[in-house]
């Protein structure tokens, strides 16, 4: 008489190779989820330093004494919206006119010379 089927020990084999490839693959896809905020945060922050320069430029050429636009609107992009900071899900502008204070989230402008960055000090960098 033939036995059919798997015996216990096949079975745990088959689950422990199974548990070894989710083990090695598993913090690799972890690790994208991170990669792809970080990349979305410097795609949104290279549209806002883009809008202020192209209003920088429009205002030093209509003889502006001024050209550093004071803050950020949503007039300034193209379908009227501030892009979103993926690391923080937020729009909020923080504005300088001194040093940098606390961090919070979303974006910190500097009115005095136009800089544009992530309003977190791990980001700071970019």
């Amino acid at each position: 008489m033939k036995r059919r089927g798997f015996t216990l020990i096949e079975l745990v084999m088959v689950i422990v190779i199974l548990g070894i490839l989710a083990a090695m693959v598993l913090p690799r896809f972890i690790d994208l989820q991170g990669a792809a905020r970080n990349a979305a945060s410097r795609g949104s922050l290279g549209a806002i330093r883009a809008a202020v320069a192209v209003t920088y430029a429009s205002n030093a050429a209509s003889g502006d004494d001024t050209p550093v636009p004071t803050s950020i609107t949503a007039d300034m992009f193209q379908d009227s919206q501030i892009p979103t900071e993926p690391i923080h899900n937020s729009t909020v502008i923080t504005y300088l006119t001194s040093a940098p204070g606390e961090v919070g989230s979303g974006w910190r402008y500097d009115t005095q010379n136009g800089r544009v960055w992530v309003n977190d000090s791990q980001y700071s960098a970019w």
